[in-house]
């Protein structure tokens, strides 16, 4: 590992830090939060396999 992808991998730790900070300020309940979860899953799955097919 270079240094160079080690402080990436620490800065997107930071990025990921700062972003779920911002999402639990808005005191979404977890129900919503695991619904929406699985729904962008469902998302980046669907077109990775539309992509898939089509390349």
């Amino acid at each position: 590992m270079t240094d160079a992808s080690l402080v990436s991998m620490v800065a997107l730790a930071g990025w990921l830090i700062l972003a779920l900070g911002a999402y639990r300020s808005h005191q979404v309940n977890m129900s919503k939060t695991i619904r929406m979860a699985l729904i962008w899953g469902c998302i980046f799955t669907g077109m990775a396999f539309f992509f898939s097919l089509v390349m």
